[in-house]
């Protein structure tokens, strides 16, 4: 099945998820509130801190969302071109220039992989942390040095903040994979209980030593659900999921890519969320888990289209479309490559020089 032309390696709002393992077992990472003391008056020192943002015709989005104050704290830029046209990369050179960022130009791979080789730039330059970034999000200098230092204190924790819309709406503050009806939820993030949580790709901080524990982005995902999978694998390998609740980023939703109507999502968006939801049961499901998963394939690609809006329905070909042929696609990978069954996950603090911290996921251009 081919995927829509045109794929940009930029998401829309809503990928992944909007809405544990029920294979016998109950993840332990979960996604919870964080107390801690106020922030002092210090200037924020974000030194060893690299910053990782993939763009795809997104230069105004990085000119408005990376602020100066970051990399004026020692933060360093690493943007990964996933190219978009020649004026984009044009613009996105002279904007690195301007800015004193690390710019990799790249064929347009997707996300994940792009996010790999923008990590391996930031890994080469020193980094010991990382901040994974959206290019339609924005953060400031103290509220990453927040994240940073609690990450760097609990380094096997990948953090995220509260994630809210330009006029305050929250947008994300925890999420949790459903796997016995085959989809995802918003989570309240206060819950210390949460199972099977998974934390948006949209701003994230984790050390390198819990990216190489975990093995960087899957990138057969190409787009959308692969910051599941990414948190899925950190809990897997002994890693905890958490949303800290004193910082707060702001997120433009879809601001890196636009449709006739505002609602609207692209064939893109429809097509990479159908296929991928299952790929991540193939990739860590039992059996009779992706059984159910296959089964409510349908319902799930109802909803997805229904995240656009039902005005995009008068003119169905394309969305409905997209929907399923990655529908389709996905139930290919679900029968013909299913992976084995994980079983419990280690105990937390289980991230050791065993895990092989030099293992990488290499990247590829995106199926």
């Amino acid at each position: 099945m081919s995927a829509p032309t045109g794929r940009p390696a930029a998401r829309e709002a809503g990928g992944g998820a909007d809405d544990a393992a029920q294979d016998g077992t109950t993840r332990g990472a979960t996604v919870q509130d964080v107390t801690m003391q106020d922030a002092t008056t210090t200037a924020p020192d974000l030194r060893g801190v690299g910053i990782v943002v993939v763009n795809y015709g997104s230069s105004a989005l990085l000119r408005s969302n990376i602020a100066d104050d970051l990399r004026a704290a020692g933060a360093q830029v690493h943007v990964v071109d996933n190219d978009s046209g020649e004026d984009e990369r044009r613009a996105v050179r002279e904007l690195a220039r301007e800015r004193g960022w690390s710019l990799l130009e790249l064929d347009n791979v997707g996300f994940g992989a792009g996010m790999n080789a923008g990590v391996q730039a930031a890994r080469a330059a020193g980094a010991d942390t990382l901040l994974l970034l959206n290019p339609d999000a924005s953060i400031t200098a103290a509220d990453l040095a927040l994240l940073v230092a609690s990450t760097r204190a609990e380094p096997l924790t990948m953090r995220s903040p509260l994630v809210v819309a330009p006029d305050g709406r929250m947008q994300f503050r925890g999420s949790q994979v459903l796997v016995r009806e085959g989809r995802t939820r918003a989570a309240d993030g206060s819950d210390p209980a949460l199972a099977d949580a998974w934390l948006a790709g949209t701003v994230v901080v984790l050390t390198v030593e819990l990216w190489d524990a975990i093995g960087g982005f899957d990138d057969e995902y190409f787009l959308y659900w692969e910051d599941v999978d990414l948190s899925w694998r950190c809990s897997a390998v002994g890693g905890r999921l958490l949303v800290d609740t004193r910082v707060r980023a702001v997120h433009d939703g879809g601001g890196t890519q636009t449709t006739a109507h505002p609602q609207a999502k692209s064939p893109t968006y429809y097509y990479w969320n159908c296929r991928n939801r299952l790929l991540f049961a193939a990739r860590h499901l039992g059996a009779r888990d992706r059984v159910r998963w296959a089964l409510r394939t349908p319902g799930y690609a109802v909803e997805v289209l229904l995240r656009g809006g039902r005005r995009q329905l008068l003119h169905p070909v394309a969305p409905v479309g997209a929907a399923v042929r990655g529908s389709f696609a996905g139930l290919r990978v679900l029968v013909t490559r299913p992976g084995s069954r994980p079983g419990a996950p280690p105990a937390p603090g289980a991230v050791t020089a065993s895990s092989d911290p030099r293992r990488t996921t290499p990247w590829q251009p995106g199926p």
